[in-house]
């Protein structure tokens, strides 16, 4: 891998965020629910689930894309690109970017996405194979491509940077982030809006996952319980939608218009598994990797990590393979580290994950609060780290990972630290 840790790198600072999610509307009551163990898994309402055998997912409840966009855009376009461009305009206002402060050749988006706008194209088919030719929608395929949600973005705030979708599944929210890093790093940016999309809360969806044995099945009546990382009764992971965005800068262009700073991310690495498709590699050598690649590539040492936002899917393949990549990276550092999984209280949004928890990552260093891991009941003896469970910590933190393990064997990691002049 190329050593990218010199010190001629342009420094990439967080100066705004917005998301929609579960348990948030806005990036303050995210922060509010999670450090106070808010889960946001419910029984389904966008359908009828009777006739499957998972029933819950995180949905979002209270969105009205009205609020945002005018009736008419809002009914052509997915819901995964409403709560993108949503999040969009959150963080645009958090960053007190003006006009005047942009040059628009210079500011760029990467957006990630594992399925993007598959529900406007469901829809699609349901009016063909019921309705007949007459009545499909014009807008039906260009609603369902993955790259929708970064070119409403782009054309929303005029935006004529590189323009970039990620679609490496659970992976892609973590890899927009670090691809928009090195568009600044490498002087082709000064700005970029990145982050990461996904609503697809439909039969076929939660089908094709249970199919899989890859979501809970006993925990129907009490859906709050059902995301459990490393919880020795984990039974998988709960589909859930969500939006992300973050606005990173160039630190020299953010000091010019006197930005708030968030944060500094510093490192970032992919790697895959190349093992399966749905399985994790089990030696957790593909996570490992990219682990230690973004520590390597933020100049620093195992040892100077504090926390990480664990992938923590709740599946038990993944839980017991990310908890052996950690030991094998940090040795006995692994003891010391402390952990969490914020999708025990969101579930898993797929392309938009990583985008979450990097925000949930921004504000445990800028607050020093660790969120926990809620549902950590019956410990796992082969999962034996500290998993901050069921309550929020106080921490003086000052780096963290944000880790990203998806399906195709994708994994990508981010280190974020303090940002200090």
């Amino acid at each position: 891998m190329t050593d990218l840790s010199s010190n001629s790198k342009r420094r990439v600072v967080v100066t705004g965020m917005g998301t929609i999610n579960p348990i948030g509307l806005s990036v303050q009551s995210y922060w509010d629910n999670l450090i106070h163990g808010v889960s946001g898994i419910r029984t389904i309402s966008q359908f009828d689930p009777s006739d499957l055998p998972c029933k819950i997912a995180g949905e979002i409840i209270g969105f009205n894309p009205t609020d945002y966009l005018d009736t008419k855009e809002a009914r052509r376009i997915p819901r995964s690109a409403q709560i993108a461009l949503a999040s969009a305009m959150q963080a645009f206002q958090d960053a007190h970017l003006a006009s005047n402060d942009i040059n628009p050749e210079r500011f760029g988006v990467v957006f990630g996405t594992a399925i993007g706008g598959a529900d406007k194209i469901d829809d699609g088919i349901q009016s063909l194979r019921t309705k007949g030719f007459e009545r499909v929608n014009p807008f039906i395929l260009p609603s369902g491509i993955p790259n929708l949600s970064a070119f409403l973005i782009a054309k929303e705030f005029q935006l004529l940077g590189p323009n970039i979708t990620i679609t490496t599944a659970c992976a892609a929210g973590t890899q927009a982030i670090g691809e928009a890093v090195e568009l600044i790093r490498h002087g082709r940016a000064d700005a970029v809006l990145a982050g990461g999309t996904e609503s697809l809360i439909r039969d076929f969806a939660i089908a094709g996952f249970s199919a899989m044995r890859a979501l809970p099945t006993s925990f129907n009546t009490a859906p709050e319980k059902a995301s459990r990382p490393f919880d020795l009764k984990r039974e998988g992971f709960v589909f859930s939608e969500g939006a992300a965005v973050l606005i990173l800068e160039d630190l020299e262009h953010a000091l010019s218009r006197q930005a708030p700073i968030y944060a500094e991310i510093i490192g970032h690495a992919s790697s895959t598994d190349a093992y399966h498709i749905a399985q994790p590699d089990p030696s957790g050598m593909g996570a490992m990797r990219a682990m230690s690649w973004a520590i390597q590539d933020a100049g620093i040492t195992p040892a100077d990590i504090d926390y990480i936002n664990a992938h923590g899917t709740s599946t038990p393949l993944n839980d017991l393979t990310e908890t052996k990549a950690i030991k094998m990276l940090f040795q006995e550092h692994a003891y010391r580290l402390l952990i969490s999984s914020t999708k025990s209280m969101i579930g898993h949004a797929m392309g938009a994950s990583g985008a979450l928890e990097a925000i949930a990552t921004v504000l445990a260093i800028k607050y020093k609060t660790i969120p926990p891991t809620i549902n950590y009941e019956y410990p796992d003896p082969e999962c034996d780290l500290n998993y901050v469970p069921n309550q929020a910590i106080h921490s003086p933190i000052t780096i963290a990972l944000s880790n990203s393990f998806g399906l195709g064997g994708q994994n990508a990691t981010l280190v974020i630290k303090e940002y200090i002049k």
